[in-house]
């Protein structure tokens, strides 16, 4: 069928420019075509090593699985030019404090100065038996690695691996999709007199529900070289890579199996980056129909169904395998789908903003409450050195409202990034980010499919509303660097950002 125009008609020559208009791309953003490197170096702390992430100091002496740090060099590229370059490098650590990103960041700058080194983005998968990166938040005794050893031991690995990507950088293609499986469980509890608990029982008459959302998506980027090999995939899910938190040794936690399954089902060669969802209020263990879920694990593995005190226990290699299973399973299946479906030339754009977001403000009850608990511990000779990381969790409290007497309205800044990759739309924060604020996201986008990838930066909780209304841990002000109305501000600027690209 022919459309036909009267040109001499105002409207009808209005349509025909609104066609021309809508079918060319938008300026700067014609496609362009994809270039990919890749690259994996171990990260494992010399031992022994601390392990990073609870309160309690932990030294380990065994590794149980490697550390690893995944890089994805991206660079789009026009006829006799280059567009936008994009580094990920996701590692097994527990978060990304600013020295540390920093520290990569000028290594990369000495190895290749043609690389912007702002559009290098450091993301954390969050397994607490990583080795300790944060200075000054745990003692850590003598003959075990030191917090400054360890990061420039990791800056110059990921350097060196970044410069190997770069420099293996080939033509090839994208292709993105959606599935889903159960990894993540919302870990707050709440309770009949309002108040609710991280970790907290749901086998009690004051249990009321489960508090927040949980993200069940399981978001994946498969990325091909030239000749048609798969050589990266990205994986993101909205869980904290938490099943073995509490050991005293070195592992990667989920991801681990994770890339074992994967490379056994698509070659060696793949490089898998694993990208942590807005995740603050979530665990990858059950809170409820415990006996169920570990009888399936037990039975899948050939083991007894509960352990020597009758309790189903979920911190184990075998339900490390189980979450592992399920998100290799959906991988699987998204590639299944979307293999054919390869984009070589498409619209790449990569903005970074810096956003100074409200500090959420020490009330006084909060200040003489952490400065009883600080000088418990402080106090105690028994509980100074293994609790050090919790006293200096309230001596931050402290700071922060002796800080407020000076500037009552305090700023937090904080580096975000958003990526267009053809229909996808990457986002990126530093925090240990609620659930209900990583789904306002997606669900405000206009890209066709939206990944939130937390902890891209130094960390710290920030809860809704409700969870601050409920207390306890992850919700309080010790772990509250910006509350509420700062993820608020955080969750509109991004959507603002990831739309002004589509």
């Amino acid at each position: 069928m022919k459309l036909r125009y009267n040109l001499k008609c105002p409207g009808q020559l209005f349509l025909l420019l609104f066609f021309i208009l809508e079918a060319l791309p938008v300026a700067g953003q014609a496609p362009q075509a994809l270039y990919i490197g890749t690259a994996t170096t171990e990260i494992t702390p010399p031992l022994p090593a601390a392990a990073d992430g609870q309160m309690r100091i932990r030294v380990a002496n065994t590794v149980e699985t490697p550390l690893t740090a995944n890089v994805l060099v991206l660079e789009s590229r026009a006829t006799g030019s280059s567009g936008s370059r994009t580094v990920f490098v996701s590692c097994d650590l527990v978060t990304i404090p600013t020295e540390l990103r920093d520290l990569v960041r000028q290594s990369v700058a000495r190895r290749v100065p043609d690389l912007d080194p702002k559009k290098i983005i450091l993301n954390a998968t969050h397994t607490h038996t990583a080795g300790v990166v944060r200075d000054g938040w745990y003692t850590i005794p003598e003959g075990v690695t030191q917090v400054k050893d360890y990061q420039a031991f990791i800056a110059d690995r990921v350097a060196d691996a970044i410069l190997k990507a770069w420099n293996n950088r080939v033509r090839g293609s994208v292709s993105w999709g959606l599935g889903h499986a159960k990894v993540a469980y919302n870990r707050r509890a709440a309770y009949a007199d309002g108040s609710a608990r991280m970790y907290g029982a749901t086998n009690v008459p004051e249990f009321r529900k489960i508090e927040g959302y949980e993200d069940q998506s399981v978001n994946s980027l498969f990325f091909w070289d030239d000749s048609g090999k798969l050589i990266a995939v990205c994986i993101n899910v909205a869980s904290p890579a938490q099943v073995v938190e509490s050991r005293s040794a070195i592992n990667a936690d989920y991801w681990h199996p994770v890339r074992e399954f994967m490379k056994a089902e698509f070659g060696e060669q793949l490089v898998v980056l694993g990208w942590i969802g807005a995740a603050g209020d979530q665990t990858p263990r059950p809170m409820y129909s415990n006996q169920a879920e570990y009888r399936m694990v037990a039975l899948r593995h050939g083991d007894d169904q509960e352990d020597a005190s009758g309790k189903a226990e979920f911190r184990t290699d075998e339900y490390l395998d189980e979450i592992g299973r399920r998100i290799f399973n959906s991988v699987v299946d998204i590639y299944g789908v979307v293999k054919d479906d390869r984009h070589q030339e498409l619209v790449v754009d990569h903005k970074v903003a810096e956003l100074e977001l409200p500090m959420r403000l020490v009330l006084e009850e909060e200040y003489e409450y952490s400065k009883k608990m600080r000088d418990e511990d402080l106090n105690d000779p028994e509980r100074r050195i293994p609790f050090s990381r919790r006293i200096a969790w309230y001596q931050e409290v402290l700071d922060r409202y002796e800080a407020q007497k000076n500037n009552a309205q305090p700023i937090y800044p904080v580096e975000i990034h958003v990526l267009r990759l053809g229909d996808v739309a990457i986002s990126t924060n530093p925090f240990e980010l609620f659930t209900e604020f990583g789904i306002q996201m997606k669900a405000r986008s206009n890209a066709l499919q939206t990944f939130v990838i937390q902890l891209v930066g130094a960390g710290t909780y920030v809860p809704t509303k409700e969870a601050v209304a409920g207390g306890h841990y992850s919700a309080v002000v010790q772990s509250n660097r910006v509350g509420p109305e700062g993820g608020q501000i955080l969750v509109d600027r991004t959507v603002e950002m990831i739309n002004g690209l589509f």
